[in-house]
């Protein structure tokens, strides 16, 4: 800084420019530069400038900062990946980067760090993997929570596995077997049947009797709908649609609406923007109402009952759950009451009984009945 000001009063005194650049080592364009300054500052333009550039021109807009933080004021539970997408799609063009959108809200105090959470590793678990929108459905409770009126509700979910579509998000007062049976029926009416339903072995999905079976998983059966649960304490293998649960919990429950019916309507404006705006990383940040399709498998009008040409008889179960064969009484399970089930006698004079293509077990000869150890799907 010193020679810099000598070399200002040098040349204040008529030294000439390029004498004085040569005595200083300096190139006459950098003294051209310092005198410059020292003309239009004073003592304090010799200083060293910033070398920041004083245009970015790639940096964001304001306009494009307010709309990132709008969309995320909107939609508190969103990443900068889908709001990158939503953005884009808005304004038809490019925007920047998911990590630039995570500084701006980073900056903006609208992140709030999470905790590391394990990651659980693939293990064949004997399920089956769906293909097309269909294949397989998944239904389940999620956890019950207190409405404002102090009254609990049981929000029962159901999903399609592949496109991650909601297919019903019902609230109810009560976990109830025949309210999840008129929720499946709705929902069977509007998009069609499934070729699987997943579950776990809760009620009223599925029971410690016989099969497992309860009244709803009956009925779904009879429509040939197969049947699929994961293993007790397993929640990850129907990880999908945990992981939808959790995204329905932080975006309705927090805080409940003030009763059952309020509630219903934030669930279903829930389901449509699932549905149709929040874009899913999984399926490549397409919207689950681009991937899913109806089923072409049409609920029927009126259920038919089951038939069984490979076995010598059809028979049907009495309102306690009991069946009849040969002047002997066996006890089934009430889920079967008023079903017909068929009745094959085998080699070893015992009986098979099945429902729909369920074997269900063994009518022995001593009036006891052998439950099959793992029911398999009879061809019939």
């Amino acid at each position: 800084m010193d020679l810099r000001i000598e070399f200002m009063n040098r040349l204040a005194q008529k030294e000439k420019l390029t004498d004085l650049c040569r005595e200083y080592g300096i190139s006459r364009k950098t003294g051209d530069k310092f005198r410059k300054r020292f003309e239009r500052f004073g003592v304090v333009g010799l200083s060293d400038q910033s070398r920041a550039p004083k245009v970015i021109p790639h940096k964001t807009s304001p306009a494009l900062v307010e709309l990132v933080i709008a969309e995320r004021t909107k939609h508190p539970t969103w990443g900068p990946k889908k709001i990158k997408d939503v953005l884009e799609r808005q304004l038809g063009r490019k925007v920047p980067s998911a990590s630039t959108l995570g500084t701006m809200l980073k900056n903006h105090k609208l992140v709030t760090p999470r905790k590391m959470r394990a990651r659980h590793e693939s293990k064949h678990d004997g399920l089956r993997t769906a293909i097309a929108p269909n294949d397989i459905w998944c239904i389940d409770y999620k956890g019950h929570f207190r409405l404002g009126d102090q009254s609990y509700c049981y929000p029962l979910t159901i999903t399609d596995q592949v496109s991650r579509f909601i297919l019903g998000c019902e609230g109810m007062a009560a976990i109830s077997d025949e309210a999840a049976r008129e929720t499946c029926e709705e929902v069977f009416r509007t998009y069609g049947l499934p070729s699987v339903m997943r579950s776990d072995n809760g009620v009223p999905f599925a029971s410690v009797g016989l099969a497992g079976l309860t009244k709803l998983s009956t009925y779904w059966l009879r429509l040939g709908i197969e049947l699929e649960r994961i293993r007790p304490a397993s929640p990850q293998e129907n990880g999908r649609h945990e992981r939808m649960h959790r995204t329905l919990k932080a975006e309705t429950t927090r805080p409940a609406k003030a009763n059952l019916l309020q509630q219903q309507e934030r669930f279903d404006a829930f389901v449509e923007e699932f549905n149709h705006e929040r874009p899913h990383e999984a399926i490549d940040m397409k919207r689950p109402a681009e991937v899913f399709t109806p089923s072409l498998r049409p609920h029927p009008s009126q259920l038919s009952e089951p038939t069984y040409p490979m076995h010598d008889d059809s028979i049907r179960v009495n309102r306690y759950g009991q069946l009849r064969i040969c002047g002997r009484q066996f006890a089934l399970t009430s889920s079967l009451a008023e079903q017909f089930v068929g009745v094959r006698e085998e080699n070893d004079g015992r009986w098979l009984v099945t429902f729909v293509g369920l074997d269900l077990g063994h009518a022995e000869r001593d009036g006891s009945f052998s439950p099959a150890t793992t029911p398999t799907t009879n061809p019939n």
